[in-house]
């Protein structure tokens, strides 16, 4: 269902006009249109706090109705008072139906991976969104991504997912979006039986606090000698 938010075109700017829109529970916001002059508008606060806890949050195309006119517009960027979350001011973007953007999606792994399940592994996410380019109409509300194939220390990469119809990844294919590795306990426990071998075979491990312990004998055996001097 398509929404219509209602907005006032704002004649007075600035701090000071700003601060009392707030007061009176309204929210500065900012137009920008590719063809037009940006037009600051009043919106409701309610409104669009709504839009961005909604589903597709700042991808959601929504009408902005001001002046007998209606366009097409995203959220641009938005700012919130970083102790109250309180939102400040909303930047907004007129969209054309008929042309390409580029946004950034969410990705959802689904699945459980060979390499949890069965290997005693766990799922590092490295990488949750991607940037897309395609139709306003079909921005996709989030990327699933199946990892239920993964078996330990195999990674996931954005070039080995294929993307929605009618949408292009733009961010870099070698992107990892998720790999399988050792819980950290295990690393510890790998490392000790190499120490252990290590000591085994006649090899000391190196030992960093050693090499600071001779670096403190040093330094006291310069001291001695000064004072020696003195």
């Amino acid at each position: 269902m398509e929404m219509t938010v209602k907005a006032e075109v704002r004649e007075s700017v600035g701090k000071n006009a700003a601060r009392r829109l707030r007061r009176e529970g309204k929210l500065p916001a900012i137009l920008y249109g590719s063809k037009t002059k940006n037009i600051s508008l009043v919106l409701s606060k309610q409104d669009m706090f709504s839009i961005l806890k909604s589903g597709r949050g700042e991808n959601t195309i929504f009408k902005v109705a001001f002046d007998s006119k209606k366009k097409n517009v995203m959220i641009k960027d938005y700012q919130l008072d970083v102790i109250t979350d309180e939102l400040l001011h909303v930047d907004l973007i007129e969209i054309a139906m008929t042309e390409s953007i580029e946004v950034t999606v969410q990705i959802v792994l689904t699945g459980e991976a060979v390499g949890v399940k069965s290997e005693g592994g766990f799922v590092d996410f490295v990488n949750r969104e991607a940037q897309v380019r395609c139709l306003p109409r079909d921005i996709p509300d989030q990327i699933e991504v199946d990892i239920s194939g993964l078996h330990l220390n195999q990674s996931l990469k954005l070039g080995d997912i294929q993307p929605p119809e009618n949408v292009e990844f733009i961010t870099d294919p070698k992107t990892v979006i998720a790999h399988i590795i050792l819980p950290e306990e295990e690393e510890i426990e790998v490392e000790e039986e190499i120490e252990e071998e290590l000591i085994a075979e006649g090899e000391e491990p190196e030992v960093i606090g050693e090499e600071r312990g001779e670096a403190g004998e040093e330094k006291e055996e310069k001291k001695e000698e000064e004072e020696k001097k003195e």
